[in-house]
């Protein structure tokens, strides 16, 4: 249980990172919006998976 806690932390993780890259680089507010919500969609389709 430890090796996939770490796993979806990891992810997790790796997910923050790229979205914060890429809001960075866009200007529009509807575009972060979007890509706030596909990022969260991920979280939680992630979260589903590891501890359903």
């Amino acid at each position: 249980m430890i090796a996939g806690n770490f796993t979806y932390y990891l992810a997790l993780l790796a997910l923050i990172i790229i979205g914060v890259l890429v809001v960075k680089r866009v200007a529009s507010c509807l575009v972060k919006t979007i890509v706030t919500l596909v990022l969260i969609a991920i979280g939680v389709a992630i979260y589903w998976f590891y501890f359903r």
